[in-house]
């Protein structure tokens, strides 16, 4: 089915342009204009689109303010910002309700690119109801210590970027939403980013005191969500899985972009379980019931309740906001890498085989289901997985003495 697009500007060269310029897509997109925010609302009022590109800087109603009114009548519908606005304020306005954004001028391939990939996934996910959730969702809850010890430092007279860095990188949801900010064009980054610390670094501390302290792009887990999950052991269990995928892809002496991006798919593998869990918590309980009653796997009692998994509603929001593509593909086939079309020794290998190393390190009792062996041998690297656990191993021990 071809993908509807909804290009909303006040000029009317510039949807010219734009129309011009997307010409060579009429096979696979649908395209449709509209003037200004009343008329784009209109506009979706009577007919379903996938997609809304919409400029920043318009009269009556501003993008900020479209926007907003998408994610609420709409929330299923991709926003992106096409705008050549520069104004800091206006463009902290646009975090929270834009899932990408880009600046003028902007190349045809470039818009492709951002349009094409926040849509990549979007069949993952049949139930539309679940899709509207998850594509209404702005940010992803935090660890409550890690929450308040951010917003301590970043009040603070002597705030430092580096100890800033330090606690995002701790923290799923934190990461999450600082990689969307870096990876699209909100503050003039768009590049490939190593690590959290660095992205926090880039944006710098003015900026994430205003995004954090004004802006909330940060939010407190709350209390019933922590019943329902094992926190702490998520959080330990995904920044191991982090340092043990980035252990196997330097063990099998890949690139440095590879490297990074497998440390950060693994610290964000089980950002589905965030989403599910806080947004549907009356549901996610069903999820465990389910596993104690049946004793089902996590994924067959997530079906059953969700229709997904929290592999596929982690990898759907994470694809709406921009981040790379070898993250998300980590993230959604991570439990099933055999279902991947691509077969390559990658980052979703070092994903796969970093959570399946962590579980083993810990005693997990259903460990050993977690693992795709055939898909292993197919790439012809099974016989490497005891030379991969005793290196994890070895990354365990030392960051344990280093924390001492």
């Amino acid at each position: 089915m071809k993908l509807n697009i909804l290009f909303v500007d006040d000029e009317p060269n510039v949807l010219q342009g734009l129309q011009r310029m997307m010409r060579s897509m009429r096979g696979e997109w649908e395209i449709t204009t509209a003037a200004g925010g009343p008329e784009a609302l209109d506009v979706l009022q009577r007919q379903p689109m996938d997609v809304v590109v919409s400029d920043m800087r318009m009269p009556g109603m501003d993008g900020v303010q479209l926007l907003r009114e998408v994610q609420k009548r709409h929330p299923e519908v991709v926003r992106i910002v096409l705008s050549g606005q520069s104004d800091q304020e206006m463009v902290l306005q646009s975090v929270r309700p834009a899932h990408q954004y880009l600046t003028k001028p902007c190349s045809d391939a470039t818009l492709k690119s951002a349009i094409e990939r926040s849509c990549r996934l979007r069949d993952l996910l049949a139930d539309r109801s679940l899709k509207q959730l998850i594509s209404r969702v702005d940010s992803l809850p935090s660890l409550p210590p890690l929450y308040l010890e951010i917003i301590k430092e970043l009040e603070s007279p002597y705030s430092s970027i580096q100890k800033i860095g330090s606690i995002i990188s701790q923290d799923i949801g934190m990461t999450a939403k600082i990689l969307q900010l870096v990876n699209s064009a909100f503050f003039g980054y768009c590049r490939h980013i190593s690590s959290p610390a660095q992205a926090a670094e880039l944006l710098g501390l003015e900026t994430i005191k205003a995004l954090v302290l004004s802006v909330k792009i940060f939010s407190q887990m709350n209390l019933s969500s922590m019943r329902i999950l094992a926190v702490d052991r998520i959080w330990d269990h995904s920044l191991a899985t982090g340092v043990f995928a980035k252990t196997v892809a330097a063990a099998e002496k890949k690139e440095r972009m590879v490297i990074d991006d497998a440390f950060m798919a693994g610290l964000l593998h089980d950002a589905g379980k965030l989403i599910l869990a806080a947004n549907l918590p009356k549901q996610y309980k069903e999820v465990l019931a389910t596993l104690r009653g049946a004793g089902s796997s996590v994924l067959e009692a997530e079906r059953q309740t969700f229709g997904v998994t929290h592999a596929e509603a982690g990898a759907y929001l994470l694809s709406l906001w921009g981040l790379p593509f070898p993250i998300v593909e980590a993230i959604a086939f991570h439990h099933t890498p055999g279902r991947c079309p691509q077969k390559e020794l990658g980052v979703l290998t070092a994903v796969h085989v970093g959570s399946f190393l962590e579980l083993v390190l810990h005693n997990e009792k259903d460990a050993d289901s977690q693992l795709d062996r055939q898909y292993l041998a197919e790439l012809e690297m099974l016989h490497k997985l005891p030379e991969w656990q005793a290196l994890c191993r070895q990354a365990f021990e030392e960051g344990r003495d280093h924390d001492a």
